[in-house]
C-alpha cells in the first residue's frame, strides 16, 4: 500500500470518527462523567522508514574476493506502519505496546566479468514503549519515548557473487533499543493527531548492525471519551441567604432576604475542546439558568471560568477569562444588565479534584454561575 493511499485510509477514518462523535454528543441528554475513567487509547501510523546500507563494507568485501565493482545502487527508503494501543498512567506518562513493519531495503551490485549480486532485508516486529508526554497547552503536547523492540529480520541474496555464502535467505530475531520524539496535536478529548519521528537499533541477520528511522503520522482515538457532549445543569443543593433580616418589631410581613444560588456548568456542557465561544448545547443551557431566574429581583451575577492543569498557566488562566466573559456577553445579550454581571479566570488555581486523572481533570474544566437577588413572594 503506498503512503498516499494508506494516508486516504487514515483521513477517512478521522472523519468517520468526528461525524460518530458529534452524532453522540447529539443524542445525550447529560454529560456521562464515566467516560473519563477510561485511560486506554489506540492508534495507527504511516510513514517514510530510511536506513542506510553499508555500501563500503559491501564493495570491500568484493573486492577481497577478487572482484571489481562497476555499478553500485541502493533502495535505502520505503513505506512503514505501526499499529499500537496504550494506557494512560497519568497526565505526562503512558505505557505502549505496538506491532510495526518498516518495509524493506535493498541493493543491486555488479561487478567485473558479468558479476551479479543483490540483496533485500526486510524488518518487522513488536514494541513495548514508555511514553512520556509533556503538555503545551490544551491541545498540543510534546512527547519522548523509550522502549524495547523485539523484530524478526529477513535478509536475502541474489546473483552470481555470493562472495561464498551458501545461505541465501538468513532470518534473525533480537531485542533491541528504540527511541522516538515527536507532537502530539489534539482535535478533541478523543481525537488527537501525532507527528512522530522514531530510531530502531536492528541487526541485519548477516552480522552488521544498525539503526533505521521512521518517520510517521498517526491518528489517536482515545477510548470512551467525546469530543464534545450536550449541557449538564447542575443546580447547588442548597440556598442560602445572604443577609439576615432583623426581626420586624411590628406586626408586618418581613421582605424576603437576598438568597444567593450557584450553578456549575461542566467546559464541555457549553463549549468545544480548547475554545471559548458557546455553542448552541451551551446557549440553550444557559437559557434553563435563566428560566430559573423568572421572578427574582436580580442584584448581581458573577461567572467563573476553570480549567483542569494540562498545559502553562498563564494560557489556563487567559482560556478560563475567556470563557466567563462568553457566558457574561450571553446574559447580557439575554437582557440581564450589564453592570450586573461580573467575570472571574481562575484558571487552574481552584481544583475540585485531582488533576492527575481524567476523571479529576474533566470535573476541574468547569464554569459557575453565582447568582444573587430576592425572590418576590407570591401572595
Amino acid at each position: 500500500m503506498t503512503i498516499a493511499h494508506t494516508l486516504g485510509a487514515l483521513s477517512v477514518m478521522a472523519g468517520a470518527l468526528l461525524a460518530a462523535q458529534s452524532a453522540q454528543a447529539q443524542d445525550n441528554t447529560f454529560i456521562n462523567p464515566d467516560w473519563a475513567n477510561s485511560a486506554w487509547y489506540l492508534g495507527a501510523g504511516v510513514g517514510q522508514s530510511r536506513a542506510t546500507i553499508d555500501e563500503p563494507r559491501l564493495r570491500a568485501s568484493l573486492a577481497a574476493n577478487g572482484e571489481t565493482v562497476t555499478g553500485f545502487t541502493k533502495d535505502q527508503r520505503d513505506t512503514g506502519y505501526k499499529l499500537f494501543v496504550g494506557r494512560q498512567l497519568n497526565q505526562y506518562v503512558a505505557v505502549e505496546a505496538g506491532y510495526f513493519d518498516l518495509g524493506k531495503f535493498d541493493f543491486q551490485s555488479t561487478t567485473s566479468g558479468n558479476g551479479v549480486l543483490n540483496g533485500q532485508a526486510g524488518f518487522r516486529g513488536v514494541n513495548l514503549d514508555l511514553l512520556g508526554q509533556l503538555p503545551l497547552s490544551q491541545r498540543l503536547s510534546l512527547l519522548g519515548r523509550v522502549g524495547m523492540h523485539y523484530t524478526k529480520t529477513n535478509t536475502e541474496f541474489s546473483g552470481n557473487r555470493l562472495l561464498g555464502s551458501t545461505n541465501t535467505h538468513a532470518s534473525e530475531r533480537k531485542l533491541n533499543a528504540k527511541l522516538g520524539l515527536g507532537l502530539e496535536y489534539k482535535f478533541s478529548e478523543a481525537l488527537a493527531l501525532r507527528g512522530e519521528v522514531e530510531r530502531y537499533r536492528l541487526n541485519d541477520a548477516v552480522g552488521n548492525r544498525g539503526d533505521a528511522d521512521l518517520y510517521s503520522v498517526s491518528l489517536v482515538y482515545k477510548l470512551g471519551r467525546p469530543a464534545s457532549a450536550t449541557p449538564a445543569y447542575q443546580p447547588a443543593p442548597e440556598v442560602a441567604p445572604v443577609v439576615a433580616m432583623p426581626a420586624p418589631v411590628i406586626e408586618a410581613k418581613p421582605a424576603p432576604a437576598p438568597v444567593s444560588e450557584k450553578v456549575s456548568f461542566a467546559s464541555e456542557a457549553l463549549f468545544d475542546f480548547d475554545q471559548s465561544t458557546l455553542k448552541p448545547q451551551g446557549k440553550a443551557a444557559l437559557d434553563q439558568l435563566l428560566g430559573q431566574l423568572t421572578g427574582m429581583d436580580l442584584e448581581v451575577i458573577v461567572t467563573v471560568g476553570h480549567t483542569d492543569a494540562v498545559g502553562p498557566d498563564a494560557y489556563n488562566q487567559k482560556l478560563s477569562q475567556h470563557r466567563a466573559e462568553a457566558v457574561k456577553a450571553y446574559l447580557v445579550a439575554q437582557g440581564v444588565e450589564t453592570n450586573r454581571v461580573y467575570t472571574e479566570g481562575k484558571g487552574e488555581t481552584q481544583p475540585v479534584a485531582d488533576n492527575t486523572s481524567a476523571a479529576g481533570r474533566a470535573k476541574n474544566r468547569r464554569v459557575t454561575v453565582e447568582v444573587v437577588g430576592t425572590r418576590k413572594v407570591m401572595r
